[in-house]
Parts: C-alpha cells; sequence; structure tokens
C-alpha cells in the first residue's frame, strides 16, 4: 500500500512520505516493534524499498534496496548503543520535490529524502535526534568522569595499602568498583528516549 504512495502519489520512488499513526500497522516495520517491552513509533518514513522507523529505543531500518530481489535486510539499532552525529536538515529549493535529512548512528551514515510536504513533521524529527545526541553525548561524559574518579581512588588505596591485608583489600575493592561501575551505567546508559521524542511532536 505505502510503496504504491510513495511511488505513484509523488511520483519519484526514492522519495519518502511519513506515515501516519493510524497506519503504523499497516508496515512491515510494525512486526519487529518490541511492544512487549513498551517500544512506541514516534515517526516512520516509508519510501518505496526502505522503511525508517524511530522509537523511543532504536531506529529499525527495513532495507529493500540493498536485498536482493523482494527481500528485506532488518538493522535495529538501539540508541543505548549507537550514539547518533552530524544531524543535518536540508530544506528544499524553489524547483526540488525533496527535503533531506543526514545523520551517523554508531558508524552507520543515513541520507533519506522525503517529500517537501512533510516539512513540519521532518522538522520534529530533527529536532528529537538533536536531542537524543545531546543526552548520549552527556550520559559518555559522565560515564569517562566516573572511570577517571574510581582510577584516582583505586590508586590512593593501593599507595596507602599495608601488605599484610592486601588479599581482603582487593576483594573489597573489586566488590566497590563493579557496584560503582554498574550503578553508573545504569544511570547514564540511556535507552528509552520518549521524552526526547515528546518534547517536540506534543508542541
Amino acid at each position: 500500500m505505502f510503496k504504491r504512495i510513495a511511488s505513484d502519489a509523488l511520483g519519484l520512488s526514492d522519495i519518502g512520505i511519513i506515515v501516519k499513526p493510524e497506519d503504523y500497522d499497516k508496515v512491515e516495520s510494525d512486526d519487529f516493534i518490541l511492544h512487549e517491552e513498551k517500544e512506541k513509533i514516534f515517526f516512520l518514513i516509508k519510501s518505496k524499498a526502505d522503511e525508517y522507523c524511530f522509537t523511543n529505543k532504536a531506529l529499525i531500518h527495513v532495507d529493500g534496496t540493498s536485498a536482493v530481489s523482494k527481500k528485506r535486510i532488518l538493522k535495529r539499532l538501539d540508541y543505548s548503543k549507537y550514539p547518533i552525529n552530524n544531524v543535518l536538515l536540508e530544506t528544499a529549493g524553489t524547483i526540488d520535490l525533496d527535503i533531506e535529512i543526514k545523520f551517523t548512528i554508531g558508524a552507520h551514515k543515513y541520507s533519506i529524502d522525503v517529500h517537501k510536504q512533510y516539512i513540519k513533521e521532518l522538522k520534529y524529527l530533527y529536532k528529537s535526534l538533536i536531542k537524543i545526541s545531546a543526552i548520549q553525548d552527556t550520559n559518555s561524559q559522565h560515564l569517562k568522569y566516573a572511570h577517571s574518579s574510581l582510577d584516582i581512588a583505586s590508586k590512593s588505596v593501593g599507595r596507602s595499602s599495608s601488605s599484610q591485608t592486601v588479599e581482603h583489600e582487593f576483594k573489597k575493592i573489586n566488590e566497590y568498583t563493579f557496584e560503582w561501575l554498574t550503578h553508573f551505567h545504569a544511570t547514564y546508559n540511556t535507552k528509552d528516549f520518549t521524552s526526547a521524542f515528546e518534547t517536540f511532536t506534543s508542541t
């Protein structure tokens, strides 16, 4: 259905449309959403060959361009594992039919063409990705601080230790290190970015 809309209504098969929420259940991406874990679609771009599904937890790319025949390649890129960078929005010129959003997620580079009638929605997506990128960067800095402070503390303890309690102190330090890093990893490794999307989609 949507492949026909993207190619027939727009006239250019590689230019995508933004699917409305009421039609999410009609696209392939919906079959791969972790509904059981409260995953939710916030943006879905559909072209003739591809689907780009932005959820609160991941980018799900149903890739038909590089697949053979009518097969699809499914890529799931969780925001908690793949940082988003270099987010760009290229607006349409006078005679252009498309606008383009570009970004890098992990080592994967994306450049997605969307019909210019969806400029308002694409601005929301652009702002959401910028927000997610900022949160990821802040989290990364806090984790670096946690590792650095732990390293400084462990070296200080090592210098002040007496040889007779090395084994006991090593065990205590090892347990504390595990708890310390587990705590900071849980605190600064955001997995659900619902708030980042809702900040802009609700305006």
